[in-house]
């Protein structure tokens, strides 16, 4: 049985032909009686009496029309549900995140999230960009700095401008032969640094200090144990303190740039939408 079937043995009911019945729900008169004989088959019942003039209904045909109507309300009933649970949007959002974005900013962005959707469950992971990389295809959604993955749909969010940091200041006539303080971070960082300052003629680092976060990085640096490169966006505080230089290459800045990226069969899902919207509205620097 089909709803449909319950469908047609209402309107039968209240047409009381079976001619009519089809001009209302416009499929042929044979078509009309051949179903209504399954029907009464599946039952193993006559459903109405056939009269030159009209059907009526027999006492088991009451049964399976109230029967009928329970099954039609009940699936209303199921669709109203389920649209109300299409328009409030649930479920579980998978995020992996790099770790600056997620000290610096996503703090935030989650909890404007969560208080707009109270009944998604983040499932959130931190790391290196590398790492995230690697296993791209286990979250819904990635936040990464560097380069954008090729095989995902990748939205910008922010480019990031690199500055090199110190405690004594910088002289276009004095070389600066400090130690270099780096954070563990992606290759992709790292070239950039390298890059640079192989086109600088003034700053050549005399060793390379490597520390675990970029939060020790700063402090070192504070500390005047030596130079560090840090982005705009973890820095902002330091620039009135300490001196400090943009990183350019042929007068363009440097920047380290961060991404949203994602399949895009992701994006129909309704908790991977909003919040990728929410991302994409944010301001970050």
């Amino acid at each position: 049985m089909k709803v449909e079937d319950y469908s047609l043995l209402i309107k039968l009911n209240e047409v009381g032909t079976i001619r009519g019945t089809a001009k209302e729900v416009l499929i042929s008169q044979p078509a009309v009686s051949q179903r209504l004989r399954y029907i009464e088959k599946y039952f193993n019942t006559h459903i109405f009496i056939r009269t030159p003039k009209q059907l009526i209904i027999t006492p088991e045909g009451e049964l399976i029309l109230e029967f009928a109507k329970d099954v039609l309300e009940k699936e209303q009933q199921l669709k109203n549900k389920l649209l109300q649970t299409s328009e409030e949007v649930r479920g579980t959002l998978s995020i992996a995140c790099s770790t600056l974005v997620s000290q610096r900013f996503l703090p935030k962005i989650l909890a404007n999230f969560t208080e707009k959707f109270p009944h998604v469950v983040i499932d959130l992971v931190t790391g290196i960009s590398e790492t995230i990389k690697n296993n791209y295809d286990d979250y819904h959604i990635c936040i990464i700095r560097g380069t954008q993955l090729k095989e995902s749909v990748s939205k910008l969010l922010f480019s990031d401008p690199l500055y090199l940091f110190d405690t004594e200041p910088f002289s276009k006539n004095v070389m600066k032969n400090r130690p270099l303080i780096s954070f563990k971070t992606d290759d992709s960082m790292n070239e950039l640094v390298d890059t640079w300052l192989n086109k600088q003629a003034q700053i050549k680092p005399i060793k390379t200090i490597t520390v675990d976060q970029i939060k020790t990085c700063k402090r070192f640096m504070m500390e005047g144990i030596g130079m560090a490169v840090l982005p705009q966006s973890v820095s902002e505080s330091l620039m009135d303190e300490y001196p400090h230089m943009p990183l350019k290459i042929e007068g363009q800045l440097v920047t380290r740039d961060t991404w949203a990226c994602f399949k895009e069969a992701n994006r129909s899902l309704p908790q991977v939408s909003s919040f990728i919207d929410l991302l994409l509205e944010e301001t970050y620097i």
